[in-house]
Formats: structure tokens, C-alpha cells, sequence
């Protein structure tokens, strides 16, 4: 059933622009799946979708090009291979990381293309994050321990 229906969802967002996960979630349900939007996130996250740019303005899902997703699974890597800490407060986030590397941490972390960040600036051991409002921060420091498998 996840494989059927995550085939359904790449046949979705090749044939229309689905926005949100709201709107992924509710033309799936008028297929007959049902979904909830923790399970629509969960098949965004394997299936590694992106947002792009839309051609009437906006963002939609799209499945990466096969050498960006090699070169975002090689950064996720080093991502988590350098990840020392992360913490929060406000709609900020500061990632610490063993020393010189945090630039290439930062460059993964801008590879993800979560809308959700700002931007990330990035020193010597220390990446900062701004994201767009505080209640975006839980869920994409979440993501992040997710990602490098620190809980």
C-alpha cells in the first residue's frame, strides 16, 4: 500500500502543482487513500521531494534531479558525520559542529531546500538558522536530529 501510494503522489506532482502538504493530503483521500499529514510527511521525507519554483509564482513539490539527490545524500552525510549539537530559542537555530566543518554542514543544510528556513550563515564550527516563524523552529531543529540520528 506505501509503495502504491507513494507512486501515486510522484504521479501527482508530475501532472499538477501540489503547494502544500494539505493539498497532497486531500487529493490523495480523493483517490481513496487514507492519509493523515504526519503519513503525507513521511512519504515527502523518503521520497526526497523538493520544493521548486512554480510557473504562476509560488512553490510546488518536485522529485529532485538524480545527481542533486546523490549530492544531497553524500551532504546529509557530512552533516551528520559533523553534527555536535543543536539548540533553539525564538525562530533561530545554532548548530554546532567538530571544527571546519561547518560550512559544508551549512551547504547541506541549504541543499534540503526546506521552505521553511531563511537562511543559514556559517563559521568555523557553528552554523546559525533562521527560520521563518517560532513555530517553525521545533520542527525543523526535529528534523535536523532526525537526519543526523541525534536525539
Amino acid at each position: 500500500m506505501k509503495t502504491k501510494r507513494q507512486n501515486e503522489i510522484v504521479r501527482l506532482i508530475a501532472s499538477g502543482d501540489i503547494e502544500t502538504q494539505e493539498e497532497l493530503a486531500s487529493a490523495l483521500r480523493a483517490l481513496g487513500y487514507k492519509v493523515t499529514q504526519a503519513t503525507v510527511s513521511r512519504d515527502i521525507r523518503e521520497l526526497r521531494l523538493i520544493k521548486v519554483p512554480a510557473k504562476g509564482g509560488g512553490f510546488k513539490y518536485a522529485k529532485p534531479e538524480r545527481h542533486e539527490t546523490a549530492v544531497s545524500e553524500r551532504l546529509a552525510r557530512i552533516l551528520s558525520d559533523s553534527l555536535v549539537n543543536v539548540d533553539s530559542s525564538g525562530n533561530m537555530i545554532v548548530v554546532k559542529t567538530l571544527s571546519g566543518s561547518a560550512n559544508v554542514a551549512a551547504e547541506a543544510l541549504d541543499n534540503l531546500g526546506w521552505s521553511e528556513i531563511l537562511g543559514t550563515i556559517a563559521g568555523d564550527n557553528t552554523i546559525f538558522i533562521v527560520v521563518r516563524n517560532e513555530a517553525d523552529t521545533a520542527e525543523i531543529t526535529g528534523r535536523i536530529r532526525r537526519l543526523t540520528d541525534q536525539r
